[in-house]
């Protein structure tokens, strides 16, 4: 069935809009991730215009995000006074993004940005991820158990320290400060909840268990992409409702089915699973970027 998007102004298939937030939705159950460094590219695929697919997608994210941190809640796997530190950090890195993204549209380079960003990004953070999730696998089938969580001493030095008892955690805040301004300045440029980055983040960083990962994660990205999604619609208008309820049915049923997936595998597996889609989303951009189109324009 054919609908027209006002915003975006083309014409797409609505089942394949409920599919791919379905899709999405899942990867948000399983691994914490908002699903946008999915989404987003997607959208650019099907001919969504890139500044709406970054504002629209922020929309769907919270929706899938929202799904699935209530079945976390209820596992008790959410770190609420972590996610708040991570949330106020989220929110300052996400204004500022939302005024990097405004000044680069009015010169007309956004477009260019948003792919960009994804092409190095998803490479960085796919590839070690990759790399890590290999070495933790070999090491727990040669040591014949989990290997434990390597302790970032530095970060236990720094000032202002909290206590985590979900996260069984006494480190300062301030990391986790400077993990939510990153993770909130890309939600606004690159239309992402930032779970790529952050779960990595929290595990390798702050040195958080991997159950209690998720659902921290979830929990900070539905607050600051909500206020990304209310950020680009009251300043560039590029939220389209249609696409965005659309993928936002599909993600809410998908999140609840990926929760489950995500239970029952281990935590090595998931890691090098969503390894594995980073970087194949990365290299689908990368070959867009470098292959010439087939039809050549000029300004």
């Amino acid at each position: 069935m054919q609908i027209y998007l006002p915003i975006a102004e083309v014409s797409v298939n609505a089942f394949l809009l409920l599919g791919l937030g379905g899709m999405v939705g899942v990867l948000s159950g399983m691994f914490g991730v908002g699903g946008g460094f999915l989404m987003t590219p997607l959208l650019f695929f099907i001919g969504i215009p890139p500044a709406v697919a970054v504002a629209t997608e922020a929309n769907q994210i919270v929706a899938s995000s929202f799904s699935g941190v209530l079945a976390h809640l209820r596992r008790k796997t959410v770190d609420l006074r972590m996610g708040t530190v991570l949330l106020i950090g989220g929110l300052i890195g996400a204004a500022f993004g939302v005024v990097i993204f405004n000044y680069l549209k009015a010169l007309g380079q956004v477009d260019l940005l948003v792919r960009l960003c994804y092409v190095v990004f998803l490479g960085i953070i796919g590839g070690m991820m990759f790399v890590e999730s290999l070495r933790a696998i070999h090491k727990s089938r040669a040591g014949g158990g989990v290997p434990t969580r390597k302790k970032h001493y530095w970060v236990h030095k720094l000032p202002f320290k909290m206590r985590f008892r979900t996260s069984g955690l006494y480190i300062s805040v301030i990391p986790p400060m400077l993990v939510g301004v990153a993770v909130g300045i890309l939600a606004a440029i690159m239309g992402v909840g930032g779970g790529f980055i952050m779960v990595p983040a929290m595990i390798y960083l702050l040195g958080m268990p991997t159950k209690v990962v998720v659902g921290t994660s979830l929990f900070q990205i539905i607050f600051v992409t909500a206020f990304t999604t209310l950020l680009h619609a009251t300043t560039n208008y590029t939220v389209d409702m249609i696409l965005a309820v659309l993928l936002l049915v599909g993600g809410v049923i998908g999140a609840q089915i990926g929760t489950r997936i995500g239970a029952k595998m281990p935590a090595e597996q998931l890691r090098i699973l969503l390894a594995i889609i980073v970087l194949v989303v990365c290299g689908k951009l990368a070959l867009d970027l470098l292959l010439q189109p087939s039809e050549l324009y000029s300004i």
